[in-house]
């Protein structure tokens, strides 16, 4: 989807708002597809001094299985959009990925929301930030509660734990 931008783009302080749905269901990260519904993006678009600044909010829900504690989970996800549109861009090969040219007087909104999405998604998908993950001895699910093994003495404190014994 192209939204127009040729009433701002020599307008300093105008502004146009967007709203969007975009299809990611073919993205793949990893082993997996985490996205099966639409990723919402809304904003705006504003003349900033002559730069174009788009600032909003990306949407959706991730589906996928946690890297941490194997178990499956569905998570909304909230990504900010803050990227700046030029109408050429100055040196290919030191581009900077959160600067998107436009085609004409139009911003690619499927391009920009893609790239936005995939930037800011973890490299590890986790059901929850504070995962405690799976315990290495006996492999009970750390969130659902402590586990009941005893934690393994350093070799190295051996010698000690004889001195305590006497």
């Amino acid at each position: 989807m192209l939204l127009g931008l040729s009433k701002i783009i020599d307008c300093p302080g105008a502004s146009v708002p967007f709203s969007t749905s975009v299809d990611l269901s073919d993205l793949r990260y990893g082993n997996s597809y985490p996205v099966t519904e639409s990723v919402k993006a809304e904003g705006n678009v504003r003349n900033t001094a002559g730069v174009l600044v788009m600032t909003g909010l990306i949407t959706t829900t991730i589906h996928g299985t946690c890297d941490r504690c194997a178990s499956d989970f569905d998570r909304d996800i909230e990504f900010p959009i803050d990227v700046v549109l030029v109408t050429e861009l100055a040196n290919e090969e030191n581009e900077d990925e959160w600067v998107f040219p436009l085609e004409g007087d139009s911003a690619d909104l499927e391009d920009i929301v893609r790239t936005v999405f995939v930037l800011n998604l973890d490299s590890k998908l986790l059901c929850k930030d504070d995962c405690q993950g799976l315990c290495c001895r006996c492999g009970k699910n750390l969130n659902e509660g402590p586990c009941n093994c005893q934690k393994e003495l350093d070799p190295r404190f051996a010698a000690l734990k004889q001195l305590l014994e006497k």
